[in-house]
């Protein structure tokens, strides 16, 4: 979707969806996300200098979804279960409304 349509211009009959500016703004968004590490997020060109070798500082995170999941499953191939295909919904126990 262009971004101009997104923040609300409505495209006339006629009239071209895209304009130059949201061609600029999604070249841009391409070069960034190119730039982008896809686990970590941080740009690969500041990420994989030399030079940033100790720059960065990581702290891990225990997400109780992730890990129940991941119980789950062993606990399913520990009794012989096969993962082909297989899908983990995780639901939170109380609503959150």
């Amino acid at each position: 979707m262009p971004r101009s349509v997104f923040l609300g211009r409505v495209v006339a009959p006629g009239e071209a969806a895209w304009t130059e500016e949201d061609r600029a703004w999604a070249l841009a968004l391409a070069e960034v996300e190119a730039d982008t590490c896809p686990d970590c997020g941080e740009p690969w060109s500041e990420a994989t200098d030399q030079k940033n070798e100790f720059e960065y500082k990581a702290d891990l995170v225990m997400c109780h979804a992730c890990a129940t999941s991941a119980k789950t499953v062993r606990a399913h191939q520990d009794n012989k279960g096969s993962t082909d295909g297989l899908h983990v919904h995780i639901e939170h126990r109380k609503s959150r409304r």
